[in-house]
């Protein structure tokens, strides 16, 4: 797989993208990683830094340097009077959440996935959902990059603001993220309540249980009018985690042994997929229990599979998901996996999916190699007529004349961009397509 020869063949976790770089490294320092960048310019090269391959776009896939981070790990140092953690690039965000606890600290809110490194879970705008609390960009307060012309550039509110404004969601286009300082509070629990509602209940009112709630997400079980909540908010304890049984039941093997099977069936038979779904969705319990963030916000995810996300304003949510559970109903489609709906705040990021508005997201997913092209260009139409913006590490086909017309700061970026990596050292074809030439 390594090696600094150009035989290696980089693969995403889903599977679905591949890349034939020309050599790839693995430095072990900011000066270790300015240097390739330098010794690929020598050499006509392109750069691209991958982390853990979570998303589904070929955003970090290249026929020339790939940097692999994994030796840019570990804490930096821990600031108690700023209240913030400084961590190399390449740790992964279980990695930092357990450390971070283990110091009595945790990050504010977090995606449901902790395997992706720091730089590229932020690089690509990755969110959990949460009425006050954003995304993990969101909760940067400095960074530090590697430009095309092998400087390292830090920036905060206060240093390099422009680049700041940009660069903690910069899709890998500005430069090569060696460091990130995120904002950390005191750890907290989080009392978790999960409860299946119908959809029309939870579409209706939808408005008072994201505002009477501190993180509300729910997922919509196609081919059922059923749904499942969960409400996170904080508690003042004691904690109460999930039984090991009870727990082992609905996160392994509901969650993952036995929705590896129900997909490997659906995928053979799809026919099966609408009769399995009602009795699956209806098999559901409620349950609550307390825990730190991390154990609460993030579940493991075995069963591999595809998916597109789009960022709509918050209040174009429930008409959208109305649109999509209509479209699913009258279409021949047989669809496994459920419909995640989940929010965030405004956010001052140019290519944040929040930058500027209240939004609510509307993730679709299909097991790994069903085709999904049917699927997710049905959705991805309605998405787009509500001026959706797509998570640029999810499958979507939006192009950057799109782009400028969703973000209101898209020129802003590019501009930077221009500035700061005029011979594109670090383009690809997705960035090419997402951003333009």
């Amino acid at each position: 797989m390594s090696g600094a020869n150009g035989s290696s063949t980089w693969r995403n976790w889903a599977g679905n993208i591949t890349a034939r770089p020309a050599r790839e490294v693995s430095p072990a320092s900011a000066a270790e990683l300015a240097e390739a960048v330098r010794r690929a310019a020598e050499d006509g090269l392109t750069v691209k830094a991958v982390g853990t391959g979570h998303s589904f776009t070929a955003a970090a896939a290249t026929d020339g340097v790939l940097i692999r981070p994994d030796l840019l790990t570990g804490i930096r140092e821990i600031d108690r009077a700023a209240m913030t953690v400084t961590v190399e690039a390449g740790t992964p965000l279980k990695r930092l959440n357990a450390a971070l606890a283990r110091e009595g600290l945790s990050l504010t809110n977090m995606g449901d996935i902790m395997e992706q490194t720091v730089a590229g879970a932020t690089n690509t705008g990755t969110h959990g959902t949460g009425r006050d609390s954003a995304s993990i960009a969101a909760q940067i307060k400095a960074l530090e990059l590697v430009t095309a012309d092998g400087s390292l550039l830090t920036c905060s509110e206060k240093e390099n603001s422009e680049v700041f404004a940009a660069a903690r969601i910069g899709l890998g286009a500005l430069g090569v993220v060696t460091a990130i300082t995120f904002a950390v509070e005191p750890v907290f629990l989080l009392t978790a309540r999960e409860e299946p509602m119908a959809f029309d209940k939870v579409t209706a009112e939808f408005d008072a249980l994201f505002a009477e709630n501190e993180h509300f997400e729910f997922y919509w079980f196609p081919h059922t009018g059923n749904c499942n909540t969960k409400r996170n908010n904080r508690s003042t304890g004691p904690a109460a985690p999930p039984g090991r049984l009870s727990g082992w039941i609905e996160d392994e093997f509901m969650s993952n042994g036995l929705f590896q099977v129900v997909c490997s069936l659906g995928r053979a038979v799809p026919a099966t997929i609408p009769s399995i779904a009602k009795v699956s969705s209806r098999a559901l319990s409620a349950r609550t229990y307390t825990d730190i963030p991390y154990k609460v916000f993030t579940s493991p995810r075995r069963v591999r599979f595809v998916e597109m996300e789009y960022a709509l304003p918050r209040e174009a949510v429930v008409g959208a998901l109305r649109e999509v559970k209509a479209m699913v109903e009258r279409s021949p489609l047989r669809i496994s996996f459920p419909v995640e709906v989940r929010t965030a705040p405004a956010d001052d990021i140019a290519l944040s999916t929040a930058s500027g508005r209240e939004t609510a997201y509307i993730a679709v997913h299909l097991y790994k190699g069903t085709p999904y092209q049917a699927y997710f260009t049905a959705v991805e139409r309605i998405m787009t007529a509500h001026a959706g913006r797509p998570h640029w590490g999810k499958v979507h086909t939006r192009d950057a004349a799109y782009f400028a017309e969703v973000y209101p700061r898209f020129s802003e970026f590019t501009a930077l961009r221009d500035r700061l990596d005029p011979e594109r050292r670090f383009a690809n074809a997705y960035l090419r397509r997402v951003l333009g030439e």
